[in-house]
């Protein structure tokens, strides 16, 4: 009988190890938390294409309809990471949340309108432009002013915080300008309106990727897999036609079924790091509206180590 005891104990107990060491090896679920725009169409195609499992990442994209929404959602810690802009993501840091931008996406912003007399910036002076306060909306319309030495008392600032009431109004001409991303962009200019100037003419990117820094230790193996689908994603867009990707642009990020075969793609690059210049002027914009600290150190909301 002891004999038998021994060896049901000495399964038992392999048998328990070995569950644990599966488990311990199983990949821990990502939640990262998205919104419809395209510096979201990597991270789609990855689910789409399966890239995920892959590279052994078991992750859930949560998409998210407002800003306000997905900042709750990680702050709360319901999603371990998100895409964002700069400035969402250097306020949160700088009010004590414990955050790293791990790569910089590629999305497009541009100052938009629908009066066909305003063709340069210097023409908004006096005008009615319409944005949302302290967020990326209102930093593009102001470095758009900056490169062409106007100053923001030049215009008339009208805060409106939903992008497309504040479309709406562009196209209704309430306000002779705003700054949209896309598919805004495509939608506005569909509607009659067009580009004045686009951040990425003006040198700038703003918008990246975040992880909590409590996450970034804990699930370091599952966010460099998601990286590797990240990129093996941007080399399918890239060498595929984008009828390829008609789906996850319409169903996905909102595109019309007429603006599907006209619609402009970024130039989506592998992951790759913020360039300082950009965080750093984020910042000292955020300073100068004494939204964070002077002495916020910019450099602290970044971590390059999934970059290759």
């Amino acid at each position: 009988m002891k004999h038998i005891f021994y060896h049901c104990a000495l399964a038992l107990a392999l048998s328990s190890f070995t569950s644990c060491k599966q488990s311990k090896n199983e990949p821990q679920p990502l939640k990262v938390g998205v919104m419809s725009s395209m510096d979201y169409v990597p991270l789609a195609v990855a689910r789409e294409k399966g890239l995920f499992e892959k590279y052994g990442a078991k992750v859930e994209l949560q998409k998210f309809y407002s800003a306000n929404e997905r900042d709750a959602a990680f702050q709360s810690g319901n999603i371990d990471g998100t895409v964002i802009d700069y400035t969402g993501a250097i306020l949160q840091k700088a009010g004590g949340v414990d955050l790293k931008i791990t790569s910089a996406c590629n999305a497009t912003f541009c100052l938009m309108t629908a009066d066909t007399t305003i063709r340069q910036i210097d023409d908004l002076k006096g005008k009615t432009v319409s944005v949302a306060r302290n967020t990326v909306i209102d930093f593009c319309v102001e470095m758009a002013l900056q490169s062409a030495g106007i100053s923001v008392d030049e215009i008339e600032k009208q805060e409106i915080n939903k992008i497309p009431i504040r479309l709406e109004m562009l196209l209704n001409g309430k306000s002779a300008a705003t700054a949209l991303p896309d598919p805004f962009i495509s939608i506005a200019t569909m509607k009659g309106a067009h580009s004045i100037v686009c951040m990425e003419n003006l040198g700038y990117a703003v918008t990246g990727i975040m992880f909590k820094t409590a996450e970034i230790e804990r699930k370091t193996a599952e966010i460099k897999a998601f990286y590797a689908a990240y990129n093996e994603a941007v080399d399918y867009i890239k060498s595929h036609p984008i009828e390829d990707i008609q789906s996850i642009l319409k169903d996905d990020i909102g595109f019309p079924e007429p603006l599907l075969s006209s619609v402009r793609l970024p130039d989506y690059t592998h992951a790759g790091m913020p360039q300082e210049k950009d965080v750093r002027t984020v910042t000292l914009w955020l300073q100068g509206k004494k939204l964070i600290p002077e002495n916020f150190p910019a450099e602290s909301v970044l971590d390059n180590q999934f970059i290759q």
